[in-house]
């Protein structure tokens, strides 16, 4: 299975700022990264209007649209699906899943804090909890590294999930 790297935090901590250098670096490095956003809101993605958007509301329980460049799926569901479930249906050409999102995941997770106290972390007795982003040291069983170096978190999950890709 592709394996799976989750960044989770707060609200404004800087997860997306982070993952966005992370997925850079490793794209940089040459693997083919898939990052999944999680959110516990409901989206829209296809506009009123558009062929796809009278498709769904004519009743298809599942929509795709296809270009030479691009493929999007839009399906509604009736639960929330785990990251794993996600990735067997739907990732197949990947190095590494970088998730945004999702704290419940059973996967390995950094956690993205802008905080400068241990009180404030989600995932401290998490035992997927491979390190912490934030910009004071904490001195915890895990690495912790500042917010703004993606450059180091792609180090680490590139030692821990990529060698030998």
């Amino acid at each position: 299975m592709i394996p799976i790297a989750a960044f989770v935090g707060k609200s404004n901590s800087g997860k997306t700022t982070l993952i966005e250098k992370v997925i850079g670096e490793l794209t940089r490095r040459k693997y083919r990264v898939v990052s999944i956003k999680h959110t516990l809101h409901a989206f829209e993605i296809d506009h009123e209007g558009k062929d796809t958007w009278h498709h769904r509301k004519a009743g298809a329980v599942m929509t795709m649209i296809s270009s030479p460049a691009q493929i999007a799926v839009i399906e509604s569901v009736a639960r929330d699906y785990s990251i794993e479930e996600l990735c067997r249906r739907f990732v197949t050409e990947a190095d590494i899943v970088l998730v945004e999102g999702h704290k419940e995941t059973k996967s390995p997770k950094v956690e993205v804090s802008a905080s400068e106290s241990i009180d404030d972390l989600l995932c401290l007795e998490d035992e997927q909890l491979i390190a912490i982003a934030c910009d004071t040291h904490l001195g915890l069983h895990v690495p912790c590294y500042p917010r703004h170096r993606g450059d180091l978190f792609a180090d680490l999950i590139e030692q821990r999930f990529l060698k030998g890709t």
